[in-house]
């Protein structure tokens, strides 16, 4: 086991399955104590948090509704109290929806922007409060935000919401000398990407990058943990596209 991240403490939102998986899975490779946050997959977060201390890590499983800001309080009290400190926070928990404007409801919008966007913002406002000095946040936005595409409107709105945030934090940030930069994936081959499309429109995103095809979980892991470590510290209020050329 690599120590690069030895005895700092990563809190991962939506990290049962996924990228947000990945990441954690990652952190712990390299000696980092985790919090599997979920909010409503128990046995996947748990069977992720086994796996890190089967293969001797350190990780616990904590349920949280990201977007409900008291959740949120009590998630990072949690962190804190299993580890007594927090050094870098990945906000990955998020949703995408797909629809025409005509078919978005209010509903749609409410459920969207408070996981995606509220659901940030107040997880770094208890980053703000509690974070170790000389922490790392690295928030999730989209390269769809860097395109355009008919259906993404309300989904890469919350995303464009979220780089806003990181632009404008850096500077509440920076005093207390932690760094905050979001990751824009491309298309990933995960559940939240694939389910709902054919084999046809998966090929013709597929087509839009270099390297003509999807990216991985593991594509999108080494930028996080470079953003997280000491080398990025002169990085920050950045969003970095990791999208294999796709935009």
């Amino acid at each position: 086991m690599e120590t690069k991240f030895k005895d700092k403490a990563v809190l991962v939102t939506g990290a049962s399955r996924g990228i947000g998986r990945a990441i954690a899975e990652s952190f712990a490779e390299q000696g980092a104590k985790v919090v599997i946050n979920y909010s409503s997959s128990a046995d996947m977060a748990k069977e992720a948090a086994a796996a890190i201390q089967a293969s001797g890590g350190e990780a616990v499983a904590i349920k949280a509704d990201i977007g409900s800001p008291a959740e949120v309080e009590r998630l990072f009290r949690d962190t804190l109290d299993t580890y007594g400190r927090l050094d870098v926070l990945v906000n990955n928990a998020g949703i995408m929806m797909t629809k025409s404007i005509e078919a978005f409801t209010e509903e749609d919008f409410d459920r969207l922007f408070t996981i995606n966007v509220k659901g940030t913002f107040f997880a770094c406002q208890q980053a703000a409060r509690h974070m170790q000095p000389g922490g790392r946040i690295i928030n999730f936005s989209t390269s769809v935000a860097g395109s355009i595409f008919p259906n993404y409107s309300l989904y890469a709105g919350s995303k464009g919401a979220v780089e806003q945030f990181t632009r404008q934090l850096s500077k509440e940030f920076g005093p207390k000398g932690i760094t905050i930069n979001a990751v824009a994936p491309g298309p990933v081959n995960t559940e939240l990407f694939t389910e709902g499309k054919s084999e046809a429109q998966i090929q013709a995103i597929v087509n839009m990058n270099a390297f003509g095809r999807l990216g991985e979980t593991n594509d999108i892991t080494g930028t996080v943990l470079f953003l997280a470590s000491e080398e990025a510290r002169w990085i920050t209020g950045q969003t970095v596209r990791v999208n294999g050329g796709y935009v």
